[in-house]
């Protein structure tokens, strides 16, 4: 597997740094970075990305800020999840899309477009991070055809990014 290739790496403000994790918190209900912190970032192919204390622990894409799963993994998130049932999830960690029959709970104040965090049913792990194809209560359906747009997921070149980061 190709390696992400990142640039421009730059160390950002405080100011900066309250205005993205504010967001965060705000989208996903949780805590993240603490005033201490030192949050670099830098650009990707497709995205932006965030490091937390030399750590990739965020993204921004199209200007919205975003948890990586590593993100969702140590901070945690109360809001924006798709939970799936374990026959999906060796599929989604591989980067599948969600399909919807394989959806079993999912977050009711998703939008359609919004960035979304995929976990298993059993122990509520993330697996992925992706862009919701339509509302939450669509999704409680269980429609035929893809609920979630896979960008990220455990494995791939941003999650072996995201490890080399943190040595």
């Amino acid at each position: 597997m190709a390696e992400l290739k990142i640039r421009r790496r730059h160390r950002l403000r405080q100011k900066e740094i309250q205005s993205l994790f504010s967001t965060i918190e705000t989208t996903m209900g949780t805590k993240t970075v603490s005033d201490k912190a030192t949050v670099d970032r830098a650009e990707a192919p497709d995205f932006d990305v965030l490091f937390v204390d030399n750590s990739l622990l965020a993204i921004v894409i199209k200007g919205e800020p975003f948890l990586t799963v590593r993100g969702v993994l140590k901070y945690g998130a109360a809001k924006r999840h798709v939970t799936v049932d374990m026959g999906a999830v060796k599929f989604v960690a591989n980067g599948a899309d969600v399909m919807g029959p394989g959806i079993v709970d999912v977050d009711d104040s998703i939008s359609e477009g919004d960035l979304v965090w995929v976990r298993d049913e059993r122990n509520l792990r993330p697996l992925a991070i992706g862009r919701a194809a339509m509302p939450g209560l669509e999704m409680r359906t269980k429609p035929k055809g893809k609920s979630v747009l896979s960008i990220h997921h455990v494995g791939d070149r941003l999650w072996m990014t995201e490890e080399e980061g943190q040595r």
